[in-house]
């Protein structure tokens, strides 16, 4: 295997792998978010900017 060769599989297995990977993080976060459990929490935190109380800001 040439030098040339083995930068392009190199390069061919880091492209691949990091596809992969940031697939796999996404899908980790969209079910993260879409989990029935956590509805309640986001749905506070939705309303958060829309509350008068300012007292809880330092």
């Amino acid at each position: 295997m040439t030098g040339i060769q083995q930068y392009e599989a190199v390069s061919r297995f880091a492209q691949q792998g990091g596809t992969i990977y940031f697939a796999v993080l996404f899908l980790a976060g969209v079910i993260y978010a879409l989990w029935p459990r956590h509805k309640d929490d986001f749905q506070r935190l939705a309303r958060l900017p829309l509350e008068d109380d300012e007292s809880d800001h330092v």
